[in-house]
């Protein structure tokens, strides 16, 4: 075995996939061998959350059997929709709550209790039911703290149009469900980053579905890796209320030591295609309301970190200023991320389990040795 540390385990080979995969020096995406630039132009999330479970597209009969089976199974049981209260009523942490949320579907899923962790049909039905009332409880949880009922999801709408229609109470227009339903394809899966991950160990256990997305979820409410989208849009809220204009408060927070969100990538050496296609759909959206100020304060920032500091920005700097313009709240950024990313994690998890062995690194010892043990009068 290797002597040599690999810290954060950059560039160590752990596994093989057919999911998703990320050229870094050129800046491409691809999901399933299609370029992610495709994807969020001509399908919808429904069609990559198909794409993702069974490596194919489907063909129009079975994309509306899914999309059926997706938009049926949306409703949450009134005892998990009596836990969102709770937890909102308690002003839990989004992310928390989101995670406690997920754990708790388990007990209300027929098949949870299935002996084999890796049968494939039982882990479908629930990976539906996973990624179709997630939105619910998120748009619920939102609804509630905000001292608003939540509503009942419509079968009628698709993944993207009924989470805004559950948030905000009106089904949204074309613009924003088709910038809303790129921004979850954008989303749904990206090779085997830090939740995806840690979903694909807990299920490297022969663990449950459940319990892997849990992990998930938990893992993405990092700043460093869910939590830097709404980090940069409380940047960029900041450079709103300054005196300054976004060059030179950029270059303030530096001198203070400050980290800029929303920049640089372990994977990518070059500017994520993903923030490309984000930026132009936030460009979209802010000369449609008249109003380009978040968009230009994060072009500004751009230029200026990428001259001076040789950083491109990533998914998360573009997504700041699209949802804001959308009018989600910046503190659910993150969770609406989780309700993209589920197809990803339960994607790689179904891998997994379809070719499993124990997940078990192992760490160099770098503690004291032949210590003698003394007794305990004497420490």
């Amino acid at each position: 075995m290797s002597d040599d540390l690999k810290r954060g385990l950059e560039g160590v080979l752990v596994a093989e996939s057919e999911l998703s995969y990320i050229d870094g020096d050129a800046g491409e995406l691809v999901y399933c061998g299609y370029s992610i630039e495709d994807l969020a132009r001509e399908a919808s999330y429904e069609e990559v959350v198909y794409l993702l479970w069974h490596g194919e597209l489907p063909d129009a009969e079975e994309l509306s059997d899914f999309e059926s089976w997706m938009a049926g199974t949306r409703s949450i049981d009134d005892e998990v929709l009596d836990i969102v209260r709770n937890l909102a009523e308690a002003d839990e942490v989004p992310m928390a709550a989101l995670r406690t949320v997920v754990s708790a579907l388990s007990a209300y899923d027929e098949d949870a209790d299935h002996d084999d962790v890796t049968d494939l049909d039982a882990n479908l039905r629930m990976a539906c039911r996973i990624t179709a009332k997630v939105p619910t409880a998120l748009a619920a949880y939102q609804r509630i703290r905000n001292g608003k009922e939540p509503i009942e999801p419509d079968e009628d709408l698709d993944h993207a149009e009924n989470f805004l229609y559950m948030l905000n109470g009106e089904v949204p227009d074309e613009v924003l469900a088709e910038t809303f339903d790129m921004a979850l394809v954008l989303h749904a899966d990206h090779g085997l980053n830090a939740s995806t991950f840690s979903a694909m160990v807990t299920a490297s256990t022969l663990s449950d579905l459940h319990s892997a997305v849990t992990s998930a979820v938990g893992t993405l409410a990092g700043s460093l890796h869910g939590g830097a989208n709404a980090n940069v849009m409380r940047m960029l809220e900041e450079v709103d209320e300054s005196d300054v204009g976004p060059t030179e408060w950029v270059e303030n927070a530096l001198e203070e030591g400050r980290r800029v969100p929303g920049f640089g990538h372990r994977v990518y050496n070059v500017k994520d295609p993903r923030a490309k296609i984000l930026g132009e759909k936030s460009k979209s959206l802010a000369e449609a309301a008249g109003d380009t100020k978040w968009y230009d304060y994060s072009v500004a920032i751009e230029e200026y970190i990428t001259e001076e500091k040789g950083l491109a920005p990533n998914v998360d700097f573009y997504s700041a200023s699209t949802y804001y313009q959308m009018g989600i709240p910046v503190d659910i950024y993150t969770p609406i991320f989780a309700m993209s990313r589920v197809a990803g994690w339960i994607a790689h998890v179904l891998e997994q389990y379809d070719d499993n062995r124990l997940i078990r690194p192992r760490a160099r010892y770098v503690g004291p040795s032949n210590l003698t043990f003394p007794p305990l009068e004497d420490r």
